[in-house]
């Protein structure tokens, strides 16, 4: 295959990387990941260090639009990314000792309970957690706009979101997917935020969790310009369609959406976990 077919190939994945990405706050490494190692065979190293960029551009690409449209809650991105950039650094440095199909096959199990417990939970909650002294203190609580006008919203169970932060971080400097999927559960499941919110705020966090991961990679030379500038050109592109579709979408939709996405990010895990192939 010619350098103008491979690139351009790269170029669509890219696309629909970012478009998926930006829609779910997943990032965009979870298709082209499976792109490069299964379609083209590159080695799984490069193709993490290729996607941890594609969630750079994801991120870059999205968080803009989602801020201006005040979907994005700032403050806690900021916060929460002091978690998930330890836990990215801390899990650069695993990825060189630990071997990382049992924790796919883990992750990958848990993706699966989470996409079944996103569809079937309902919206509602009669018995919601108090908000916490913390939540107050930061000043976590934050309004979102709706066609019926601005929503108002609290936060709770700081520290368990915190907690679970961290451990998103680990996962994305072992897998280089972003792990925007638990980024996202945290906050949608555990600290009650709306899903358009944990969607728009995980893809404000997932680029500096990914640039925690890259410095890593960058200096181990995974990361190879060749394979990551149609990567970027095309994931960009597909942030910008996915941020304008985020805004007139409805909740239920995403959370299909949502699902659908991490399901097959965990049969992508189990099955490299299974054979080995990380």
């Amino acid at each position: 295959m010619g350098i103008e077919w491979f690139s351009l190939i790269l170029l669509i994945g890219a696309v629909v990387a970012g478009l998926f990405g930006s829609l779910t706050g997943l990032g965009g490494g979870f298709v082209i990941i499976p792109l490069l190692t299964l379609g083209f065979g590159v080695d799984m190293r490069y193709a993490v260090g290729t996607a941890l960029v594609t969630s750079i551009a994801t991120s870059s690409g999205a968080a803009a639009a989602y801020i201006r449209e005040r979907i994005t809650n700032v403050r806690i991105g900021m916060f929460l990314e002091i978690a998930t950039t330890a836990g990215a650094v801390a899990g650069s440095v695993i990825a060189m000792y630990l071997p990382v199909n049992t924790i796919a096959i883990i992750f990958a199990c848990m993706l699966l309970f989470s996409a079944y417990s996103t569809v079937r939970k309902k919206n509602t909650d009669s018995n919601p957690a108090p908000v916490g002294t913390l939540a107050k203190r930061l000043k976590l609580g934050s309004v979102y706009p709706t066609p019926e006008g601005d929503v108002h919203y609290d936060v709770h169970r700081v520290v368990g979101g915190f907690s679970l932060m961290g451990l998103a971080g680990v996962l994305s400097g072992i897998l280089g997917i972003g792990s925007g999927a638990l980024k996202v559960l945290a906050m949608d499941r555990v600290m009650k935020i709306p899903f358009k919110v944990s969607t728009t705020t995980s893809n404000f966090m997932v680029g500096v969790t990914a640039c925690a991961s890259a410095v890593a990679y960058f200096q181990r030379g995974y990361i190879v310009p060749g394979l990551a500038m149609p990567v970027v050109v095309g994931v960009l592109t597909g942030a910008f369609i996915g941020s304008k579709i985020l805004v007139k979408a409805k909740v239920r939709t995403l959370k299909l959406i949502f699902s659908g996405v991490i399901v097959l990010v965990a049969i992508q895990m189990l099955y490299k976990g299974i054979t080995g192939n990380l």
